[in-house]
């Protein structure tokens, strides 16, 4: 496993980290078993980043963090969470101090750490970027050692280059894959500029780029997979990236040409992000250990070729862009 710095905060993390919202819910059934297994796995292969959300189950993904590392002991990895989506309604009015201090205190017990490595406000309103108290009751906690670092997860490329404009935000996670090529435009350029570090979620597309699905694969209904592909629920740019799943099932077909001969299309794709000097790491999810082990893998593959990047730009730029680069 590769490490990359995780910006100007100049912590070494893993280039492939662990995404921890499939073991929290809203992904079908995911045992508590298979939920360690998963993450024992990923730890055991190199990781080092974690990446979950007081919100992912109502803190189970938290407290699954928790009793894993307890388990294992030893140094512990670089635990990233998020906070704001426990707002209902989820407006910009309640992004207040006193609200994200509750928020940091619950997640500080469910993962059971005095001081948290890193909190993310959980996709907010674009209204929150332009409101500078909010990250000043984020550099608050900075100073009270609640946590020892913040930054911000987005929906938007906008809302990203906004955040980077406060001078502590120390990370900006973003949707980025095969089908979602937006943040390569200018985000990446202006994130490595100012040493941001960038989390990528969302790298596979919702399992779309394992390339295991077709028309008749079904989901469970608490899967967000099944009830969110219009963003009934929260934005649909997190559901297969946005991209009409039947669309998307045809370019898969597509990719499925230009991987190599011993790579899983999920490992191929992962290796694409990598290809981004500025991505820090890529944040996988996994429901149990052989795959965490398999997406852990990717970290040691060959450069793919200009040739296959070409292609895959070509294939965005004509097919997928036109439903998803305006949006997002």
């Amino acid at each position: 496993m590769n490490d990359r710095k995780f910006g100007r905060t100049g912590h070494p993390v893993s280039e492939i980290g662990f995404g921890a919202w499939a073991i929290g819910g809203s992904w079908g059934d995911v045992s508590e078993a298979d939920a360690h297994a998963a993450l024992h796995a990923a730890l055991d292969t190199g990781t080092t980043f974690i990446d979950t959300a007081d919100v992912y189950g109502d803190g189970r993904s938290e407290r699954i963090i928790a009793s894993v590392l307890k388990e294992r002991g030893g140094a512990r990895p670089f635990v990233a969470t998020k906070a704001g989506r426990r707002l209902s309604p989820h407006v910009a009015e309640g992004y207040t101090a006193e609200n994200l201090q509750a928020f940091v205190d619950r997640s500080r017990r469910n993962l059971d750490m005095d001081c948290l490595d890193l909190v993310q406000l959980h996709c907010p309103p674009t209204e929150v970027f332009y409101r500078p108290e909010v990250f000043d009751a984020m550099e608050e906690m900075v100073a009270a050692g609640r946590i020892r670092a913040y930054g911000v997860s987005v929906e938007k490329v906008e809302e990203g280059l906004k955040a980077i404009e406060y001078p502590s935000v120390a990370s900006v996670q973003i949707i980025h894959n095969i089908f979602r090529q937006r943040p390569a435009n200018l985000f990446f350029r202006e994130a490595r500029r100012k040493e941001v570090a960038v989390i990528v979620r969302v790298p596979l597309a919702s399992g779309l780029l394992t390339g295991k699905m077709n028309a008749g694969t079904s989901f469970a209904p608490d899967d967000h997979r099944a009830f969110n592909r219009n963003g009934e629920a929260f934005d649909k740019g997190e559901t297969f990236a946005g991209v009409p799943y039947e669309l998307a099932l045809e370019l898969v077909e597509e990719i499925r040409a230009l991987v190599p001969e011993g790579q899983t299309m999920a490992q191929f794709a992962l290796r694409w992000i990598l290809m981004e000097e500025a991505v820090t790491t890529v944040i996988p999810g996994a429901k149990n250990a052989a795959q965490a082990r398999a997406n852990s893998l990717a970290s040691d593959l060959p450069a793919l070729s200009p040739a296959t990047m070409d292609a895959l730009r070509t294939l965005y730029l004509q097919r997928a862009a036109p439903y998803v680069h305006h949006l997002w």
